[in-house]
């Protein structure tokens, strides 16, 4: 009798220990399937929250998540800018493709929980959405901070970073309040141009450069610029007859290619007749920044920092 009540006893703490475990790994299993709805302006997406394998084309998004710690199974490797090199020399990070055109079959391969994307790749978001969850990272350039920190909160709630994105954004917040007092009361008009192979595309406020007017008050040198993606087409005689006191250039091919304009291209003749130019006040912003990412946690503090400096 002693035995069967022995043997029962067992079987009963046998089975409870077993049943204990199963609890456990349904725990695990229940929170590594946990889905949130991220809306953007392409849809909304269920994503897995702390996806494994994540795909990454927007730059802005790259650096949060490596501001995070969170690890990346492929990139657009030959978009990177060049403070991103760890990502261009890890044989463990696929290179996905480009900015504008990603591979599909590398993709496919990584089998992604999640693929994060912005302007560039607009287009590819329905093929992309068949592989995996995809979601849209653009910033607006309507509202450059309030889809900044939109952005970053998305990317706080999938990865369960919610109250380190929440202290950086409010450090960046901060950042910007103070060079705004500093910089509301200066008088200088400011004119910002893209360099493309000798041509030039002015942006005023609204548009992809108009963080430094919108967000960054410098009055505009010109103020009815046309507001596009390309920016609007100027010459030389309009820069010349717009004369900012500080003119930013921003050098694509720098930005997209080893080699960047000659400066003395750059600054003709019709150019060395602007105040920018007799008062040293030419800056050439770094393209990788301005031009290829922007929208992201280290891009939007060096944004900031190359303009306050700027202006002093």
């Amino acid at each position: 009798m002693k035995n069967i009540l022995r043997i029962t006893s067992m079987v009963v703490l046998v089975t409870f220990m077993s049943c204990n475990k199963k609890t456990e790994e349904q725990k695990a299993a229940d929170a590594s399937s946990e889905t949130i709805e991220i809306t953007d302006q392409l849809g909304t997406t269920k994503v897995v929250k702390n996806p494994k394998t994540v795909v990454v084309f927007d730059i802005g998004s790259l650096e949060t998540l490596d501001q995070l710690g969170i690890k990346v199974a492929g990139v657009a490797k030959d978009n990177l800018p060049d403070y991103f090199s760890k990502y261009k020399n890890d044989s463990s990070i696929e290179n996905v493709g480009t900015l504008k055109e990603p591979n599909y079959e590398k993709i496919n391969a990584l089998n992604p929980d999640l693929i994060i994307i912005s302007a560039r790749l607009q287009s590819a978001y329905p093929e992309l959405s068949k592989i995996a969850p995809t979601v849209y990272m653009a910033v607006d350039n309507k509202d450059y901070m309030g889809s900044f920190e939109a952005n970053a909160t998305k990317l706080g709630q999938i990865f369960g970073k919610e109250a380190d994105i929440k202290t950086a954004v409010e450090a960046i917040k901060n950042k910007i309040a103070e060079a705004q007092q500093n910089l509301v009361a200066k008088p200088e008009k400011a004119l910002i141009v893209l360099h493309n192979n000798g041509k030039f595309s002015a942006y005023g406020k609204g548009s992809r450069f108009g963080f430094i007017h919108d967000v960054l008050p410098l009055e505009p040198a010109v103020k009815d610029i046309e507001v596009s993606t390309h920016g609007q087409k100027v010459s030389n005689e309009f820069i010349a007859e717009a004369n900012p006191d500080i003119l930013f250039i921003i050098d694509r091919n720098a930005a997209v290619t080893d080699k960047g304009a000659d400066k003395k291209d750059i600054e003709n003749v019709l150019i060395q007749k602007t105040n920018a130019y007799k008062n040293g006040k030419i800056v050439y912003l770094d393209p990788q920044v301005w031009y290829l990412s922007g929208g992201g946690l280290l891009s939007t503090n060096k944004m900031i920092d190359e303009i306050v400096t700027a202006v002093k």
